[in-house]
């Protein structure tokens, strides 16, 4: 069984409190990204990038001083996003570490596929930007079957608690044998069903923990799942997308 998750905006450098247990499996093709990057003007860039002036320069900084090998952060420590912060990593024991880095796979715009022990150095690249790098008329097309191959065990289960600019990654590729599903958070509204960005992403980091702690490896085992007041609904659920509702 694999997880897959989306990366965050925001990252740190870590380099004190776990070791790096390898290089991204795409490196590669990340250095070809970053060769594209640097080769951008700032206003090409700061388009590109979709952000304010001071976000902007600091990560023209960051392409300058880049370099992929050395002070790397495992990416579970690297990542700051909400998602991340209730997954709380930085507590997990070695058997949850072990887990994690087992079956969690972290999609990213910039590195394709993470393990989260993976060693990542802070970047700026979000997956539907409209990078033609190569002759690519943007990244869905760069990494194209590559990061559903890569996602993929031999179970052909995967859970996905991405947004949908990155599950739309693995999504596209999905072959009928395999088990695709779909975690929903949300609550009721008068008649509708919402969600809302911000419980979506905490639940989503505490959904990794919870399976972390608890070592899941059956799908229905996921619906023992009652955090942050949400609760499985079966009545909106399929065989495709577990809906849990917060009371």
């Amino acid at each position: 069984m694999r997880i897959i998750i989306s990366p965050a905006k925001k990252m740190n450098v870590d380099t004190d409190s776990l070791p790096v247990q390898g290089m991204p499996v795409f490196i590669k093709q990340t250095e070809e990204i970053l060769s594209w990057l640097r080769s951008q003007s700032p206003a090409d860039l700061q388009t590109l990038w979709k952000c304010n002036d001071k976000i902007a320069e600091q990560n023209r900084g960051r392409l300058e001083q880049m370099d992929l090998y050395k002070r790397l952060t495992p990416a579970i420590l690297s990542y700051e996003g909400i998602a991340y912060q209730y997954m709380a990593p930085g507590v997990f024991t070695y058997e949850q570490l072990d887990y994690v880095q087992e079956h969690l796979r972290i999609l990213s715009g910039f590195y394709g596929v993470l393990r989260p022990m993976d060693g990542v150095t802070p970047y700026r690249l979000e997956m539907q930007a409209k990078a033609t790098i190569g002759g690519h008329r943007d990244l869905y097309d760069l990494w194209g079957l590559r990061l559903y191959d890569e996602v993929r065990d031999d179970s052909g289960i995967i859970i996905n608690l991405a947004s949908k600019e990155y599950a739309k990654c693995v999504e596209k590729y999905l072959q009928p044998s395999d088990q695709y599903i779909t975690i929903t958070f949300g609550e009721r509204s008068g008649n509708k069903f919402v969600t809302k960005g911000t419980y979506v992403k905490m639940a989503r980091g505490e959904m990794v923990r919870f399976m972390a702690e608890n070592n899941i490896v059956d799908p229905e085992e996921i619906k023992n799942f009652q955090r942050l007041g949400y609760i499985y609904c079966d009545d909106l659920s399929s065989d495709t997308e577990f809906v849990f509702e917060r009371k």
